[in-house]
Parts: C-alpha cells; sequence; structure tokens
C-alpha cells in the first residue's frame, strides 16, 4: 500500500479544484490522506477518495513553527509521498519534517530542498486554469479536461434539509461574498432586484464575512416580499452549507469558493465575473452561465482593463461588475419563456 499526504490549499474554491488531482492518485492505487485546514477540510469530505482527513490546526497567516513541528511529529513514518498543493514555503514544512521521502510540489516560494521534486513555476503573466495546474502534481499526462466531482451521501443530504426545513429543489442559493475583495463582487442592489423577481425562496449563503451585504439585499427583498430572502451568512457550517448547494435549483454567485462548490455538485448556476477571468477558474460545469462583459463584444466602451486580478478596481469604477444588469442574469438563470408571474 502506497500512503500518501496531500497538504490543502487554505481556500475553498482551490480545495475543489484538487478533486481531480486527488481521483488520478486514488485510480493509480494510492491511499490518501489530506492535511487541511479547518475551513477547508469539509471540502474534502466530500471526496469518496480521500481515506481520511487531518485538520491542522494552524492560523491564517504566519509561520507557526512550534505547531508545524509537532505536527510534523505526529506523521512522521505514516507516508511514503507528500504533494503540496499550496506554494508557499510554510506549506512544505511539515512533510519535510516529517521525513516523507517524496515530497512533490511547485517550486514556489524557493523550495529547494523541502522538495523532492519540484514542477516550474508559470511563467510570470500567465495564469493557468488552475484544475490542470494542481492536476499536473500528479505527473501524468494531459490533464487539460479534468472537471471537478464533490459527492454527499443522500442521507446527510436529507437530514441537513429537514433539520433546515428545506425540500430538494425548492429553493435558490444565492452567495453574494467574495473573499478576494470588493472587485470580485457583484452589487448587493442587484442580487435584491434578482432575488425578488424568483419564484421560490432565496437563501442567503457566506460567511460571517459576508454578514453586512446579505443584511442589506434580504432587507431589501423582504421589504417588498416578506420572508422571501433568508439569510443564513455566518450562520451555517461548511458541511451544512455543502448539503444547502448541492440540493438547490440553482445558484448565483461571484467568482468564489461556493461557486466552485456548486460548480462540482453539478448544480444550475449563473457566475459572475468582474475583476478574476473564467479562463483562469470558470466554473467547471456543463450548467453553468458565466456572465463576464469582458467577452461581450456589444458592451461599451470595452473594457481594456479587465481582467485586473485586483482586490479592489484601481480605476475606482468597477464597470466590470456594476453594469451587469440583474436582467441578464435572471434571463442566464430563467429563460424568459418559463418566467413566473410574480405578484410584488
Amino acid at each position: 500500500m502506497h500512503r500518501s499526504l496531500v497538504i490543502a490549499p487554505q481556500w475553498i474554491g482551490d480545495a475543489v479544484m484538487t478533486e481531480p488531482l486527488l481521483r488520478r492518485l486514488q485510480r493509480r492505487g494510492e491511499t490518501l490522506t489530506v492535511g487541511a485546514l479547518p475551513w477547508v477540510a469539509p471540502v474534502y469530505r466530500a471526496m469518496p477518495q480521500v481515506a481520511a482527513v487531518i485538520e491542522f490546526p494552524f492560523a491564517h497567516g504566519g509561520l507557526q513553527w512550534t505547531e508545524r513541528r509537532r505536527m510534523a511529529r505526529q506523521l512522521r513514518g505514516n507516508f511514503d509521498t507528500a504533494y503540496v498543493c499550496p506554494n508557499s514555503l510554510k506549506s512544505a514544512l511539515v512533510p519535510w519534517w516529517a521525513g516523507i521521502a517524496a515530497r512533490v510540489g511547485y517550486h514556489g516560494e524557493s523550495r529547494f530542498g523541502l522538495l523532492t521534486r519540484r514542477l516550474a513555476n508559470p511563467e510570470p503573466g500567465h495564469r493557468p486554469p488552475m484544475v490542470a495546474f494542481y492536476s499536473a502534481l500528479s505527473g501524468e499526462g494531459d490533464v487539460s479536461n479534468d472537471r471537478p466531482v464533490l459527492q454527499l451521501d443522500a442521507l446527510t443530504v436529507d437530514a441537513t434539509l429537514i433539520a433546515l426545513r428545506l425540500q430538494r429543489q425548492g429553493y435558490y442559493v444565492v452567495a453574494p461574498g467574495a473573499e478576494f475583495g470588493p472587485a470580485k463582487r457583484w452589487p448587493a442592489r442587484h442580487f435584491a432586484v434578482l432575488a425578488e423577481q424568483l419564484e421560490q425562496p432565496v437563501i442567503l449563503l457566506g460567511s460571517a464575512k459576508d454578514a453586512d451585504v446579505c443584511t442589506e439585499i434580504s432587507r431589501t427583498v423582504n421589504a417588498v416580499r416578506p420572508g422571501h430572502c433568508i439569510d443564513w451568512s455566518g450562520r451555517t457550517s461548511l458541511d451544512q452549507a455543502l448539503a444547502v448547494i448541492s440540493a438547490a435549483t440553482a445558484m448565483v454567485s461571484n467568482d468564489s469558493g461556493l461557486m466552485h462548490v456548486a460548480a462540482a455538485f453539478h448544480v444550475p448556476q449563473v457566475a459572475i465575473f468582474g475583476s478574476s477571468s473564467p479562463l483562469h477558474t470558470p466554473p467547471l460545469n456543463a450548467l453553468a452561465h458565466v456572465v463576464w462583459l469582458k467577452n461581450d463584444r456589444q458592451y461599451q466602451p470595452p473594457l481594456d482593463c479587465a481582467p485586473c486580478f485586483k482586490r479592489e478596481c484601481p480605476l475606482e469604477h468597477t464597470r466590470c461588475l456594476v453594469d451587469i444588469q440583474p436582467d441578464v442574469v435572471l434571463e442566464c438563470l430563467v429563460p424568459k419563456k418559463s418566467h413566473p408571474e410574480v405578484a410584488l
């Protein structure tokens, strides 16, 4: 038995995008343990090819030498190979200190000695599709067609829905947050206009950091349609959020971690892009509609500034998002021939 440790990325979306890599490793006979931070660990519990998940007790930021050395001592002698998904120096320390013989990852932050096989970093200015970026760690051939897939036990999903008083395909999910920054967030007022027009109830999902924008959306919508919009930002665990998304009629989001979750569950979705690019981190889902003004030839003047990949709009107008109108997103979500007659 070949025992492998996978050091997971720290973001939900990136964790989802490592799934094809893990599927490749398990298919060739490797028994997989994933070391992940607590806020992404539930993603790996939705991957049947993962035998075990170890929640690393590390905080965001900082080297935390003592904690990493302690974890390395616990892991020593248990693994034959380590795959280090993040590019940071600190992410490669635990496999090195644990004495794992084969340690695979990108060159990253000058990780000479820490890794035994280093893949070259992408060329400056070139951002490859992230799924293929992670799958390349397998050392296998063509990875360009890899697609993430998440799976949850039906009984687990049903138990969550019962606890939250929801029915399968009986609601829409809206995720208005984006951890990266405001240049990736469609305006709250646009989300509110869209939510008002949806026939089924709308569930707002996000972290506690999204509470303000979710409160704004729910108050606006519920003033017109009382009880139509339910704000669960910061009130659900990620395990619950995964179950809720997997059973939704459809989902609308920015380019965010939850966007990749919906794609991996093959849920109908509309993904709204602003400062980032769907060429780099697309929702790999045949049921996904991507809205990106950069690709709209009718939009004038053209968005020569996009994608800027900035946290905040350097030109202070955020046209790439402000000018995406709710009716465009609604048409992707619910084609006009099936628009409901909603009494407002």
